[in-house]
């Protein structure tokens, strides 16, 4: 019976998981923002691009 106890009360795995999880989604943040940010200084460099050429 104790050792059932202890099995249930041992969280490390528990803890590992969640770590698991919340760096997943740091990754799914930063490669959403960065995928932003790519899409604006190519918008940006294509406008100065044309504006260079232009003049």
């Amino acid at each position: 019976m104790t050792k059932i106890r202890n099995f249930v009360k041992n969280s490390k795995g528990a803890t590992a998981i969640e770590y698991g999880l919340i760096a997943a989604l740091i990754a799914v943040a930063a490669i959403a923002a960065m995928q932003g940010l790519g899409n604006q200084l190519n918008t940006t460099f294509s406008n100065v691009s044309s504006n260079m050429k232009a003049s």
